[in-house]
């Protein structure tokens, strides 16, 4: 596999993400190979330097569809299948990971109120998302509730036609810059059964935001916490019934993992090809690094892993997209398994590259620091 891999079929055949994929797939993973390629690589570092949140960027992909992938086309989606969507965002993630990953997040907002809304919510907020004239942000975590969901504090009380809104929210990805928030609260008792989900438009009395996080990474996107005061939510507002919120939300998480697995996918791959050129090019003891069998092996295992994830990953989405019974546990099994591989992926490029890899001037150390959350959120 080693001498594959560094010989004359060369290493990007051998995981080339095109495999077995229909003509159609194909056709709409080269446009996001290519927009990520022209329109977000060259971009990445400085978005990352300087904390800018990509918007314009951001609205050119929803013209090409990927503002509302998997959501109804009546709406202004794609309405494209899960497997579709995990290919999308494999692409879009080799150009810039963070972004992707907000993109990611943004998408399963639409969708959830696209499957779980009635028509009216439905017209009101999707069409606006999917083009991305809107953002939409997912407002589960609580400072005291992460893994532990179904415990979540945000209180709303019914009076009237309204819900009054009490409590915060943490880590929320496009916290203060977005213009929806997808909302789970407590509208009853304790436990999952009293969670419900409203749907919260920026502006609303009562609705304010804490400071801007500083992360380790997903620099291009910001973060942080939402704060309800005495916030006034239409009933109308509320997606499904009382009571659903925590179907809602964990349905959302499905989709949600594989999303983040998928970005995590892109990371791996433009790393190894980072690694296999800075190999090639790189010369130590009187001959090119790739001569070395030890780092030809280590090549080798880190593209036999990732094509390991993304069989895990694509397995899984056809299983959601199929209604499988398994497919909630695949999709956990295929969130764990590709983001923790794959970050061991980036991290071993970072060391090929020695020294040069923990500089900025370098993409691959920005892969490394985008992608180590992902074993964190999501599930």
């Amino acid at each position: 596999a080693a001498r594959l891999l560094l010989g004359r079929r060369g290493i990007a055949s051998c995981i080339d993400p095109s495999t077995g994929l229909t003509e159609d797939q194909k056709e709409f993973q080269k446009v996001a190979l290519d927009f990520a390629a022209k329109e977000m690589a060259p971009y990445m570092a400085e978005w990352d330097e300087k904390e800018i949140f990509p918007v314009e960027t951001m609205r050119k992909a929803a013209q090409l569809g990927f503002g509302g992938i998997y959501v109804k086309p009546d709406v202004g989606g794609s309405g494209l299948s899960r497997l579709d969507t995990s290919i999308i965002f494999e692409a879009l993630s080799t150009g810039c990971t963070s972004t992707t990953a907000y993109m990611s997040i943004h998408n399963m907002c639409v969708w959830m109120i696209d499957t779980f809304g009635n028509e009216e919510q439905r017209r009101r907020f999707c069409p606006s998302l999917c083009s991305m004239e809107k953002f939409a942000s997912y407002c589960l975590t609580e400072p005291g509730s992460g893994s532990d969901a179904a415990s979540l504090l945000t209180s709303a009380q019914k009076k009237g036609d309204t819900y009054v809104l009490n409590g915060s929210k943490a880590f929320i990805s496009g916290g203060g810059d977005t213009d929806v928030y997808v909302v789970m609260c407590r509208t009853g008792g304790p436990g999952p059964k009293g969670i419900s989900c409203l749907v919260l438009e920026k502006g609303m009395p009562g609705l304010s935001f804490g400071k801007k996080e500083k992360k380790v990474g997903w620099n291009s996107q910001p973060t942080r916490a939402v704060i309800f005061e005495d916030c006034v939510v239409p009933v109308g507002n509320r997606l499904g019934a009382e009571g659903q919120g925590f179907s809602i939300a964990m349905q959302g998480l499905n989709g949600g993992r594989i999303n983040i697995a998928s970005c995590s996918l892109g990371a791996a791959h433009a790393s190894v090809l980072l690694a296999q050129e800075h190999l090639t090019v790189r010369k130590q003891f009187g001959e090119p690094l790739a001569n070395n069998q030890y780092l030809q092996f280590r090549l080798a295992e880190m593209a036999t892993r990732l094509l390991a994830a993304r069989l895990m990953v694509r397995n899984a989405a056809r299983a959601l997209q199929e209604g499988r019974e398994d497919a909630a546990v695949l999709c956990s099994m295929a969130k764990l398994f590709a983001t923790d591989e794959c970050f061991g992926i980036c991290n071993q490029a970072l060391q090929m590259h020695g020294g040069y890899g923990y500089l900025k001037d370098y993409a691959v150390q920005q892969f490394v620091r985008d992608i180590r959350v992902h074993q964190i959120l999501e599930g």
